[in-house]
């Protein structure tokens, strides 16, 4: 008789268990999943327009909040052009860059963001906050002042 009663209980539990899988997985199946959200910028200079990516970082997503700018860009060594954005950008969970042709990044010793248009490498404190889409051939032509401006 306890053999049977053991026996009963254990299938009733295997039962509600494979409910309860089953029912957790059906839930997986209809929660809606957090939708990544794409940030892209524009930097406007006379008649040219250079798009970037951005990456998912928190320095890339306070980029993003403080435009549009309307800002000095300077060229600085013989592979990149820069500007100062009014507010330091926060690297937590910003990637280290490895900077190549197209690369957008931030010098955090400096406070700037940097266009690079030759390769470079890494550097200490140099950030990567996205890459270049479109108009990577122009970045180098860039001068005076330049408008950056989100993209929907």
């Amino acid at each position: 008789m306890k053999g049977r009663k053991f026996l009963l209980i254990t299938v009733i539990c295997l039962f509600t268990v494979s409910a309860c899988k089953e029912k957790q997985t059906a839930n997986q199946k209809t929660m809606p999943q957090k939708e990544k959200t794409t940030m892209k910028i524009q930097v406007v200079n006379n008649q040219t327009t250079i798009l970037y990516k951005l990456n998912e970082s928190d320095g890339a997503k306070q980029l993003c909040e403080q435009l549009p700018l309307k800002v000095k860009v300077e060229n600085f060594s013989t592979n990149e052009k820069i500007f100062y954005p009014p507010k330091k950008l926060d690297t937590k969970n910003t990637p280290m860059a490895n900077a190549k042709a197209g690369t957008l990044a931030y010098y955090e010793p400096w406070g700037n963001v940097v266009m690079f248009y030759g390769d470079f490498g890494k550097g200490q404190g140099l950030y990567e906050l996205g890459n270049v889409i479109s108009g990577k051939n122009d970045i180098q032509n860039l001068k005076g002042t330049i408008t950056i401006a989100k993209l929907d």
